[in-house]
């Protein structure tokens, strides 16, 4: 981009760049895996990334992008932002414009878990209403036990308990979080793994529906010999 090139350029410049990447097959993508997406051009992730890896990190921009409403210029948008600049009331404010698991899961994976703001922003969403607000919270501690390569398991804990407080939310997007969340914390380490499946113990005892399934899910996996071995070498 030239020296006088304005930010709107650059807005509609990303924009031309998603239409002219737009196909079908990605536009019936969207429908196949339940995303939500009334404003789209139908993308695919991989030209999703190599238009942000094109624009570079810019904060004003991923702001610029996140406004358009456009679901992929969103998508940019968490490509793009830069961690050190994002603010909590800006993690708040995108969080309730979430309208699809893709793009919840995305921004948590790509950008809120490297902002200094993450774990504070958790049990706040974590009492959320909106589906996909409250899926933030799940998505976001599933992502920090990937990318949180400093915190001890005192975080992850809390994250257990709520885990137990939000499983009986039996609406799809909320449990499939919940369930993960879970499974991702007991893949952690060793002390986790043993907190995880207590957990999921009790849950697959629960009255409520959700809550069984949720705990009863994460026992398949979290108590096989796959993750067991895994495990071990982390001793």
């Amino acid at each position: 981009m030239s020296k006088t090139t304005t930010l709107q350029d650059q807005v509609q410049a990303a924009l031309a760049g998603l239409e002219r990447k737009s196909t079908q097959r990605d536009r019936d993508n969207l429908k196949r895996f339940a995303i939500s997406a009334p404003k789209a051009f139908g993308v695919s992730m991989t030209n999703m990334k190599a238009l942000a890896k094109q624009l570079g990190r810019n904060h004003e921009l991923a702001a610029a992008l996140w406004d358009t409403g456009w679901y992929e210029a969103r998508m940019l948008a968490t490509l793009v932002d830069e961690p050190a600049w994002v603010t909590a009331a800006q993690m708040d404010r995108w969080c309730r414009d979430f309208d699809n698991w893709a793009i919840c899961d995305t921004a948590c994976f790509c950008l809120f878990d490297r902002t200094p703001h993450a774990w504070g922003m958790v049990p706040k969403w974590s009492k959320r209403r909106d589906e996909f607000q409250k899926r933030t919270a799940f998505a976001l501690i599933w992502s920090l036990t990937v990318h949180d390569k400093l915190s001890d398991d005192k975080p992850f804990l809390q994250g257990l308990k709520l885990i137990e407080n939000a499983a009986a939310d039996d609406r799809n997007f909320v449990k499939k979080a919940v369930n993960m969340a879970l499974r991702a914390i007991g893949k952690r380490n060793p002390a986790l793994h043993v907190a995880a499946i207590a957990t999921a113990k009790r849950l697959a005892e629960s009255k409520e529906p959700a809550a069984r399934w949720v705990g009863r899910d994460a026992l398949r996996e979290l108590e096989s010999g796959k993750v067991r071995t895994r495990l071990v070498r982390k001793l």
